[in-house]
């Protein structure tokens, strides 16, 4: 197994990175929060997880090894494939995504995209007692509701800036994008993030 990874961000782009170490370039895909801390020609460590199947190996990267973690055991959940932890992770942190498991906040974890109320369900029971402390101090939960990470619009500011357009660029894009959005629904933030840089090709 690839734990980790480190060397220089030799590519940021809308689903994934490419780190290059000892003249390798190796493809890394992440969430838009791990990418919009990417700068290209800098310095970079991801946590890592490899995931093999018949016809493909994809590498997986995270800001932190709790985040990794997190997207491994999100995955020992019946119909949880490394998408939709890397999706689920997209929305939460990994903070809030273990207080909606262990209160089994069905609401919150119907926010992601491609998870239904009985996926929510299943999750919450085959996950909420394996997730360890949720406050990192006395193990309490707390009951608060949760809202999506954010804003979203920060997090594409970021991921954009961090590919190399300007401030007003980005938020140009994200205001248009952002007027497509279906009031009400979750934003998916890779797909607005792709969208955006669609958007700005054409401009430039």
């Amino acid at each position: 197994m690839i734990a980790s990874v480190r060397g220089t961000v030799a590519a940021v782009g809308p689903d994934g990175a490419v780190i290059e170490v000892g003249g390798v370039g190796l493809a890394v895909s992440c969430s838009p929060g791990t990418l919009a801390r990417l700068r290209v020609g800098e310095a970079a460590r991801l946590a890592t997880s490899l995931v093999v199947r018949e016809d493909s190996l994809t590498l997986y990267g995270f800001a932190d090894d709790d985040e990794r973690a997190l997207f491994e055991l999100l995955q020992t959940a019946n119909g949880v494939g490394p998408k939709l932890a890397q999706t689920m992770l997209a929305v939460y942190p990994p903070r809030e995504l273990r207080r909606a498991v262990a209160t089994s906040d069905l609401a919150a974890l119907t926010r992601v995209p491609g998870i239904g109320r009985k996926g929510a369900e299943r999750i919450a029971l085959e996950l909420r007692d394996r997730l360890g402390s949720i406050d990192g101090s006395d193990g309490r939960v707390e009951m608060a509701g949760l809202t999506a990470v954010a804003p979203w619009r920060d997090q594409l500011a970021h991921a954009l800036a961090g590919l190399g357009f300007s401030g007003k660029e980005a938020l140009d894009a994200i205001d248009v994008v952002a007027a497509d959005q279906p009031e009400g629904e979750p934003p998916d933030v890779s797909a607005l993030l792709r969208r955006s840089i669609q958007l700005l090709g054409r401009t430039r």
